[in-house]
């Protein structure tokens, strides 16, 4: 078990586990627009996808948990590492366009 506790582990999960996240919400989201179930009218521009990239970022926090209940410091320092790096582009993508 104590095989998978490597840093590179870590960024692996922290990277594809939000963009799947995200891949996932925003299709959810696409198909509640069709059904008419949701609007975009009244928001600003990207909203949907800022809010749905911060979820995202935010679903890291599971992995955080279950990998130090396994004491898995060096898969979460990556986990960490990984989102530290997504809120930086986060920042850059969004972040510069709402100041």
């Amino acid at each position: 078990m104590q095989k998978q506790n490597k840093i590179w582990v870590g960024l692996l999960t922290g990277i594809l586990f939000p963009a799947l996240a995200f891949i996932l919400l925003y299709q959810i989201f696409s198909i509640l627009e069709k059904m008419g179930a949701v609007s975009n009218k009244g928001f600003s521009p990207n909203f949907r996808e800022r809010t749905l990239a911060i979820i995202s970022l935010a679903v890291n926090m599971i992995l955080i948990n279950l990998y130090r209940r396994r004491r898995w410091e060096l898969a979460m320092r990556g986990i960490v590492i990984a989102t530290t790096l997504l809120a930086f582009v986060w920042v850059f993508v969004y972040g510069l366009k709402l100041f």
